[in-house]
């Protein structure tokens, strides 16, 4: 494709319009002005032939895969070559970032590269969602010799790049819980209990329980003989995180500085990344469940240093599904799969009855095996009714009639799971991936699990 340029239009308008003034005062002269018409039509032609096609001078390339995190400033790379001499100095680049992405410019001029030589652009560009996005066209533009012309081209590329989930901000949040990289709150503490973990036997000692007394060595030996225990190290650590419709709801706080506003799936992949920082930094091995109507992704616990990568690659790409979840499905799966008893934090929304009547009544499946928690970001404006004195209109207190209905049957669900040895908490958006960490950290230090 060509294009005239502002010079070309101004050198038209201005030969033709005198000569044109010309004809009309001088009919005479129309032989003459034809001619000259005719020339500046020749030399425009001219001008517009001798300029090369950019897609037979130039290539443009990406190095692909790009890794970028969401809300945060990062470059994309391309390489511009060329493999003949170009007959022009400069050259314009345009790129059609995806809607998810901010950038300062759409376009870029650079000097044209001289024969077989590489120029590396870095492209500026904040993305303002995690996934996977394609860039696959890019836009060629070079001005003729005079300079009366350009000529535009459109480019196929391969460019994939990789948005991952911003963990920044939840680190700094996790400030107060960690006074070093070892050692969990904000004093050093003991770890509650004997431990469950059987090391030896020895000859029984006054003051040792009777519970801990080994019966068949004991009768062996003819004298008492007691069982000692150490505390277990390496526990198996499982996030199961709901991908089903509710999931979809858009967070009520802003993320970063970016001002990059995300659901609820958001948040749990943030926490449950989080989580998993933090396990592999106590000895601990993490896994992961993603899961809706069906289990999506299953990762097995481990403790290797790849494993956090491949749990970040996994959760990235993740979006949610216009289903409701199936927690029969989630727990026969974890039943069957899961088989060392492990600390299971499950990552969902309740507030709507049926779901939670669902989970209730399938939690029978894993709660004698698994210690399960349940978590929810609480809904905005769930309270009891006096806990907050303004309201000042007729709308007000029916809001505030609806969030305590709200609180109460997310209480009721409450007590419920409780009878069932599971412990359900509705945890506040602000401190939500904190609560997590305070909670897994609490199961270590008590020997719960």
């Amino acid at each position: 494709m060509i294009a005239p340029r502002k010079k070309c239009l101004i050198c038209f308008a201005g030969c033709t319009i005198p000569l044109g003034l010309w004809v009309a005062v001088s009919p005479g002269s129309a032989p003459i002005v034809f001619l000259l018409c005719l020339v500046l039509a020749l030399l425009l032609i001219i001008d517009a032939v001798r300029t090369n096609a950019p897609q037979s001078t130039f290539s443009v390339s990406c190095e692909s895969p790009v890794r970028l995190i969401k809300g945060r400033s990062g470059e994309l790379p391309l390489i511009v070559s060329t493999a003949s001499a170009p007959i022009t100095s400069s050259l314009r680049i345009g790129l059609n970032f995806p809607g998810e992405f901010d950038t300062p410019t759409n376009i870029q001029t650079l000097s044209a590269p001289q024969k077989d030589e590489e120029i590396r652009l870095l492209w500026p560009c904040t993305p303002k969602q995690r996934g996977t996005f394609n860039i696959e066209t890019v836009y060629l533009e070079i001005p003729s010799p005079w300079g009366l012309w350009d000529r535009r081209a459109k480019l196929s590329i391969q460019c994939k790049i990789h948005v991952y989930p911003n963990l920044l901000q939840e680190r700094n949040r996790l400030a107060s819980i960690f006074l070093n990289r070892k050692s969990a709150g904000t004093h050093l503490q003991r770890q509650v209990g004997k431990g469950r973990d059987f090391e030896q036997l020895r000859e029984y000692l006054p003051g040792d329980s009777f519970e801990d007394i080994h019966w068949k060595a004991t009768a062996r030996h003819a004298h008492p003989i007691t069982k000692m225990y150490q505390l277990e190290r390496t526990h198996e650590i499982y996030v199961a995180i709901d991908a089903a419709r509710l999931s979809a709801r858009a967070s009520h706080t802003v993320h970063n500085e970016k001002n990059c506003m995300e659901t609820q799936l958001d948040r749990f992949i943030d926490a449950a990344l989080l989580l998993g920082w933090v396990a592999q930094r106590q000895g601990d091995r993490f896994g992961l469940l993603t899961f809706s109507d069906r289990v999506h992704h299953f990762l097995p616990a481990k403790n290797a240093p790849q494993h956090f990568s491949r749990c970040r690659e996994t959760l990235y790409q993740q979006q949610t599904q216009a289903v409701d979840p199936d927690y029969e499905e989630l727990f026969s799966f974890i039943r069957l799969h899961l088989r060392r008893r492990s600390l299971l934090l499950l990552l969902t929304n309740l507030d709507d009855p049926i779901l939670a009547e669902s989970l209730r009544d399938h939690i029978g499946l894993i709660q004698h095996q698994h210690l399960v928690l349940v978590n929810m970001i609480t809904p905005p404006g769930t309270s009891p009714l006096f806990s907050n004195p303004t309201a000042n209109t007729v709308d007000d207190i029916y809001g505030k009639l609806t969030g305590h209905m709200r609180w109460r049957d997310m209480r009721k669900l409450q007590k419920d799971l409780k009878h069932h040895g599971v412990t359900f908490s509705t945890i506040q958006e602000t401190t939500w991936a904190p609560q997590l960490v305070s909670q897994y950290l609490n199961v270590k230090q008590r020997q719960i699990l």
